[in-house]
């Protein structure tokens, strides 16, 4: 099953689909509109997708967990996320999903920055993810793209992520670190993105300095969570 969140994707989201379409054509689609005032739900059902619209803005990760729940109900045991803005190349998407096949690990991340493609970050971003990337290191996690979300995952993740605790708002390198002191096997395999061509929530107003305090207290609270089970990481 392939999970698309979407906020006001009317103008992507066609190409997107026809990438999926070509490149995964045996999974279903889902496209969760997380409140559009677009025409992205219809475009979603033009393109073949199971639509789930959430009645208003929720945010990123409640669409996310809002598929995720989807998926548990219909018994999914793989799940590959994506963006719906083309930033994420589909073709991309069995290479991600199958080391969850294979039972090789329970969570594939899609890094921009193992040596596929030339994706540049700014300073303060290149910044932002270094000092991320030191931070779950400190918990034995080590990550070259913490912030992706080009992912596959198992059924386990799934279990993990469908709980009351998984964030609405951003989730990122927290949840990585909870998956983490579960025990999941956590890899990634290297991909090529593309530059968003629209302008994060996260670069705009005080939407950094929220980030970053919501970053360090989620890292908190999942460090302090007790071990269950070893992690084994790897790279597909």
């Amino acid at each position: 099953m392939l999970i698309i969140p979407a906020f006001h994707e009317e103008e992507r989201l066609s190409d997107v689909l026809r990438g999926v379409a070509a490149a995964a054509p045996d999974f279903e689609v889902v496209v969760v509109d997380d409140g559009s005032g677009d025409a992205t739900a219809a475009v979603a059902r033009r393109g073949g997708a199971t639509v789930i619209r959430h009645p208003f803005n929720l945010g990123y990760g409640a669409a996310l967990q809002t598929g995720y729940k989807y998926a548990r109900r219909m018994s999914a045991d793989l799940v590959v996320q994506m963006d719906a803005d083309g930033q994420h190349d589909a073709a991309d998407i069995p290479a991600l999903a199958a080391a969850i096949e294979s039972d090789e690990l329970d969570l594939v991340i899609g890094s921009r920055f193992l040596g596929v493609g030339d994706y540049q970050m700014d300073v303060l971003r290149r910044t932002g993810r270094a000092v991320l990337q030191a931070l779950i290191r400190a918990f034995g996690l080590r990550i070259s793209d913490p912030t992706s979300g080009f992912q596959a995952l198992g059924r386990r993740v799934l279990d993990l992520y469908v709980r009351d605790s998984f964030p609405s708002d951003y989730p990122d390198v927290d949840v990585l670190l909870v998956a983490h002191r579960h025990g999941l096997r956590i890899g990634e395999h290297a991909v090529a993105m593309a530059k968003s061509e629209r302008e994060s929530t996260l670069h705009g107003g005080l939407a950094p300095v929220y980030y970053a305090y919501k970053m360090l207290l989620s890292l908190w609270a999942a460090s302090s969570h007790p071990r269950s089970g070893a992690t084994r990481e790897g790279t597909r």
